[in-house]
């Protein structure tokens, strides 16, 4: 683990801030960032927001961007805040309204995927040289 940054009590749930997660897991820092901006729900701004704050970390360290990738992210279960809705018969209904617990760590890219980047990068330039 090269760098890492921690969020506690985001007011969304955890298992919607998962399925973001998903997306963008074990992937290249650059990627990621650019998956997080094109996303469209609610945990990718904030998640994009704690992937910054664990990449301006690494640079603090003396590391570059395109040498790091998401080697762990995960969303944890907050604690719930409780509230109380007027129901029927004069009852109350609860409502609880979730909150999460993120943490990134970000670590250096094994040399066989910085590899099959740096491949698929120049496979594109001569496509397009070729043109």
């Amino acid at each position: 683990m090269i760098a890492k940054a921690e969020t506690r009590y985001l007011r969304m749930s955890p298992m919607k801030a998962r399925q973001v997660i998903a997306l963008v897991k074990n992937k290249p820092v650059a990627m990621a960032l650019a998956i997080l901006r094109i996303v469209n729900k609610k945990p990718a701004s904030l998640l994009n927001k704690i992937l910054e704050s664990a990449v301006n970390n690494a640079k603090n360290k003396g590391f570059e961007v395109n040498q790091l990738y998401i080697s762990n992210m995960i969303a944890l279960n907050g604690p719930m805040w409780k509230r109380f809705r007027a129901g029927s018969f004069g009852r109350a209904q609860p409502i609880l309204k979730h909150t999460t617990h993120v943490k990134v760590e970000l670590d250096l890219m094994p040399e066989s995927v910085n590899n099959q980047v740096q491949k698929k990068k120049i496979s594109k330039t001569k496509k397009t040289v070729a043109k």
